[in-house]
């Protein structure tokens, strides 16, 4: 394909690739991989070594050198499995496993199964694929820099992995002019009108045409559903706003409107120190003045619903109300948020808000640590059958977040144009790769 054949005619020493995953890049490196290694030493032959983020990327990657070993260079080529030392920096040396491939010129093709240690020791060309997910690329980049003294050569190649990734900071540098890297910019997109599909069809016997194609890319970029900042870094090259981030600004700031009230209240140190009576007076002072005009307002016809964060010292104990409205959009009404609340006035205010809303239908709420006490009271006054006591956790974020990205991303989520809850919207991130 186009981008590939670019690839290759590239005989730059330093060159990256900012790629959409899958569009083939990897696959032409193999080809001047075997190339290279199977070329005298008075051709420009020389040794490659390959370093992937993970053991079976170099185990793939060493099947392909072997493929055009035999297609290109005929020869008949061994995979050898071993192990490689590597010498560490206080002197010790530990065996990592690796793959190899000699070729008749003298030259071989090794791919490491993870970033040696002793990778100054190197000499010939190094490819470092996903350089964006190792453990620290820079180091690698500055390891390898001095095999160039000698004619060596380097390759990166990776998709992105956050805009604060050191593999997205490197390619800023080469559009700069700071390091002499040529890149290479090779979106999921350009890859396909490179012929990408037509070589999926020829491999999978499928009948190639325009309107398969794309259908074909539409059901690529619909896998991802709401995960835009997923899609966009994954197939366009494009890094997330955040390594990682499930939404980003733009995405936020669709889902919120201006004028839904956030009663913000803060209890000073002192008013722990009065008595009960007059902290409960006070408190539903509070909330007949600035809470009761909000629930007034509320859409009678309509189902609500309510979510509660607990925090005591530190943080902000937030009570969210949303409205399910006729079109099933779920839209926030009202946030409240309390600061430095004693448990009995928290507990005063919520019952207020859940006594105040029109239809309501249930509650979900914090019951982890001291947010226990005001869950199981919750649950007591309105019924277990529509109060939830949630015991916050990995496993509960990663079945309930996702639907809430959607939501925010398709817009069946309304939230409040506010600056904390943009950013707090915005530091949501998916764990691991996507």
């Amino acid at each position: 394909m186009k981008h590939q054949a670019e690839w290759l005619a590239d005989t730059s020493d330093l060159k990256l690739a900012e790629k959409g995953r899958r569009t083939g890049i990897t696959y032409a490196e193999a080809l001047d991989s075997a190339m290279t290694a199977a070329a005298a030493r008075s051709a420009g032959g020389q040794n490659v070594f390959y370093i992937g983020d993970t053991r079976d990327k170099g185990r793939e990657y060493i099947g392909y050198v072997a493929h055009f070993a035999r297609v290109v260079a005929a020869e008949l080529a061994q995979v050898e499995e071993f192990l490689f030392d590597d010498l560490k920096e206080d002197g010790s040396t530990k065996q990592i496993a690796a793959f190899r491939i000699r070729f008749a010129s003298g030259f071989r093709v090794e791919a490491l199964s993870s970033r040696p240690e002793n990778i100054r020791g190197l000499q010939g060309t190094v490819v470092i694929d996903e350089a964006a997910f190792h453990r620290d690329v820079r180091e690698v980049l500055d390891a390898v820099n001095a095999l160039l003294i000698w004619g060596g050569r380097i390759r990166v190649i990776s998709s992105h992995n956050g805009v604060l990734n050191p593999f997205n900071e490197l390619i800023r540098e080469a559009q700069a002019g700071k390091v002499p890297f040529s890149v290479h910019h090779i979106p999921f997109g350009e890859a396909v009108r490179n012929g990408l599909y037509r070589r999926v069809c020829l491999m999978t016997g499928k009948t190639w045409s325009p309107a398969a194609e794309a259908e074909w890319e539409a059901m690529i970029r619909g896998a991802y559903g709401a995960r835009q900042a997923a899609m966009r870094q994954e197939l366009d090259a494009i890094p997330a706003d955040a390594e990682g981030a499930a939404l980003t600004r733009v995405q936020i700031e669709a889902a919120a409107v201006p004028d839904i009230p956030i009663v913000r209240i803060r209890f000073d140190d002192d008013f722990k120190g009065l008595s009960p009576e007059l902290r409960k007076t006070r408190a539903l002072a509070l909330c007949l003045t600035r809470i009761k005009p909000v629930l007034d307002r509320l859409n009678p016809t309509s189902r609500h619903v309510f979510g509660e964060d607990f925090a005591r010292t530190g943080d902000v104990t937030a009570i969210w109300v949303w409205e399910i409205d006729g079109r099933l959009r779920r839209v926030c009404r009202l946030i409240v948020e309390i600061r430095n609340g004693p448990f009995d006035q928290q507990r005063e205010i919520l019952f207020y808000v859940g006594d105040g809303l029109p239809r309501f239908a249930g509650g979900k709420l914090d019951a982890t640590g001291n947010g226990a006490y005001l869950a199981e009271v919750a649950a007591q006054k309105w019924g277990a059958s529509r109060i939830e006591e949630v015991k916050l956790s990995v496993e509960w974020y990663a079945t309930h977040m996702p639907p809430y990205i959607d939501a925010i991303a398709d817009r069946t989520a309304v939230l409040p144009m506010d600056e904390d809850v943009i950013a707090d919207h915005q530091a949501l991130q998916f764990c691991g790769r996507v």
